[in-house]
């Protein structure tokens, strides 16, 4: 089986998981975030080298105070654990997305996160939190507006590859294979310059309960797809 280089996942389904089983929307995010460390110890072991995961977006802060609160402290918990566990692992961590609006801790966390798990090399996980597509390339304008005002850059000289390397994921190949959870049908803002070619696969079935079977199938899928790259 032609396991794909870098696949991506937005992780979606976990309140309407928890709901199902009679239980609160923040007992669904308990179990999703437990699932994440399953999913990339699975991924790693198949042979995925780049794997990257939505886990909060720029609009998920609309979300009532208390959720929000509830995501925020998972996310510092699985950033710790993350710290923990890389060096068994051998995992290198990176984070995509605006660091404003992050509680200084998470910040911190981030940087050291980023910093001890830089040597790693058997698999790349990417976090995506604060993050949204529109916002990712609007930063990427801003940034190449102000190095050609100040001269770093000539306008001649800006390519599909130069606005790249001005993204989050600026030395991470795009996915071969995005992967969403629990029967939606969009990408939602979700690496939108990144997925210019990727195959797109979708499931019902609710993160909390998404497992290796599962990539294991979409992976299956993957592998009946004809990769032109926009040739024809």
């Amino acid at each position: 089986m032609n396991v794909p280089n870098h696949v991506a996942i937005i992780m979606d389904g976990n309140g309407r998981w928890a709901k199902s089983k009679g239980m609160p929307r923040n007992y669904g995010h308990l179990k999703g975030s437990a699932n994440v460390e399953k999913i990339v110890q699975t991924a790693s072991d198949m042979g995925v080298k780049y794997l990257t995961v939505y886990a909060f977006s720029t609009e998920n802060w609309n979300r009532p105070e208390e959720e929000v609160s509830a995501l925020m402290g998972l996310m510092r918990d699985y950033l710790k654990t993350c710290i923990r566990k890389a060096p068994k692992n051998n995992m290198r961590v990176r984070i995509l997305g605006s660091r404003d609006g992050l509680s200084e801790e998470i910040r911190a966390l981030i940087d050291e996160l980023e910093e001890t798990t830089k040597i790693y090399t058997k698999i790349n996980f990417q976090i995506a939190i604060n993050y949204g597509s529109r916002d990712e390339i609007l930063r990427a304008v801003r940034k190449i507006a102000a190095d050609t005002a100040g001269g770093t850059l000539k306008t001649e000289d800006i390519t599909a590859e130069t606005f790249s390397s001005y993204l989050d994921t600026h030395d991470i190949p795009d996915p071969d294979l995005l992967i969403r959870t629990s029967g939606e049908s969009r990408i939602s803002n979700f690496l939108l310059w990144q997925l210019a070619y990727t195959e797109l696969y979708f499931t019902d079935v609710p993160w909390p309960a998404f497992t290796k079977k599962e990539l294991t199938k979409a992976i299956e899928d993957f592998n009946t797809r004809q990769r032109r790259f926009g040739k024809l």
